[in-house]
C-alpha cells in the first residue's frame, strides 16, 4: 500500500497556504518596496528553473519549490533589504546538499533499488521537506507565537522565531544527506529500535557514517540561515539541535509506523520536519527570555 492519500494531504496542507501568501504579498510588496517583490519572485522562479534543468524535481515539484521559496523569502524580509539576508540562503543550502547527496554513488543505489527517480522529486516530496518551514514562518503563525510571549528571544535575529523554520529546514537536509550517504558509505546499517543489522535503504535503519553526515548537514543549513539572517549563536544551536532531533525522530517513525505500512515516506518527512520545529519551539519556551 503506497498510501498516496497521505502525499496528497501533505501537498494540500502546504501548497495552498504558501501560494495564497505569495499571491497576496507580491502586489503588497510591489507597492511598498518594489525591489522586495522583484527579487523574491525572480529568484524563486530562477531557482525553480535551475532545479528543473538539473532534473532534481519534476515540473510540479520545481513549481512547488519556487512557491515555498518565495513564501519563505517574503516571511524573512528585513531592512535594509538584501535578498541574501532572507531564507533564500538556507533553502539554497538544503537544495544543494540534497542534490549532491542524491547523486553520490548513484550507480550503487540503483543496484540496491534505492536511487531517487531520475525525473527528480515530486511536488508532494518537496512539500514534505520544505512545507513545515513555510507554515511556521508565515506571518499569521509568527504573529500568534510572538503574542503568546512564550517563545520570544529578541537576540536571535531580526525575526526571532525563524529558529523554528530553520530547524525544519535543517532536518530536511539532515534526513536526505544521512540516508543518501549512509547507503553508499555507511556499510551494513542497523535498525534504530533493535540494532539488528539490515539491508541498506531499510526504513528506520541508521549507520554511524550516515548519521554523522546528517548532523553535519543540519549544521551547514543552520549556519547558513544564521549568517543570512544575521542571528547569534542561539539561533544556530537551537535550529541545528532541532534538525538533529528531527533526524532521530524520522528514523523512529521509519522503524515503526512506516515499517508497518501506516505512514508513507512523505508523511514521515513532513512529521519529522514538524518535530524539529516543535523541538525548537520547546527550547525557546524554556530558555530565559530577553
Amino acid at each position: 500500500m503506497k498510501l498516496t492519500w497521505q502525499s496528497k494531504l501533505v501537498l494540500l496542507a502546504v501548497l495552498p497556504f504558501a501560494a495564497v501568501g505569495v499571491v497576496l504579498q507580491t502586489p503588497w510588496w510591489a507597492a511598498q518596496s518594489a525591489s522586495v517583490a522583484v527579487w523574491t519572485v525572480g529568484l524563486s522562479l530562477l531557482l525553480g528553473l535551475v532545479v528543473l534543468k538539473l532534473r532534481a524535481a519534476t515540473p510540479a515539484g520545481a513549481a512547488t519549490g519556487a512557491v515555498i521559496t518565495a513564501s519563505l523569502m517574503f516571511s524573512t524580509v528585513t531592512f535594509p533589504y538584501r535578498p541574501w539576508h532572507t531564507a533564500l540562503v538556507p533553502v539554497l543550502a538544503v537544495s544543494l546538499l540534497a542534490y549532491i547527496a542524491t547523486r553520490l554513488g548513484r550507480a550503487q543505489k540503483e543496484r540496491l533499488g534505492t536511487a531517487e527517480k531520475r525525473q527528480g522529486r515530486t511536488a508532494s516530496q518537496v512539500a514534505a521537506n520544505l512545507g513545515v518551514a513555510a507554515l511556521v514562518s508565515g506571518e499569521s503563525v509568527q504573529s500568534w507565537l510572538t503574542h503568546t510571549h512564550w517563545f520570544m528571544r529578541a537576540t536571535l535575529a531580526p525575526m526571532p522565531l525563524f529558529a523554528v523554520g530553520l530547524a525544519a529546514l535543517s532536518e530536511a537536509a539532515a534526513d536526505t544527506v544521512s540516508s543518501e550517504v549512509g547507503q553508499v558509505m555507511g556499510g551494513r546499517p542497523r535498525m534504530i529500535t533493535t540494532l539488528r543489522a539490515v539491508e541498506p535503504g531499510t526504513d528506520g535503519a541508521i549507520s554511524l557514517v550516515g548519521t554523522l553526515a546528517g548532523v553535519v548537514a543540519a549544521g551547514i543549513v543552520a549556519l547558513a540561515g544564521t549568517l543570512a539572517l544575521r542571528g547569534d549563536f542561539d539561533l544556530f544551536w537551537i535550529s541545528c539541535a532541532g534538525g538533529v532531533f528531527g533526524l532521530v525522530f524520522d528514523s523512529l517513525l521509519g522503524a515503526t509506523l512506516e515499517q508497518r505500512g501506516w505512514l508513507n515516506n512523505d508523511a514521515v518527512n513532513f512529521l519529522s520536519t514538524a518535530s524539529a520545529a516543535a523541538f525548537a519551539l520547546g527550547v525557546l519556551a524554556i530558555l530565559p527570555h530577553s
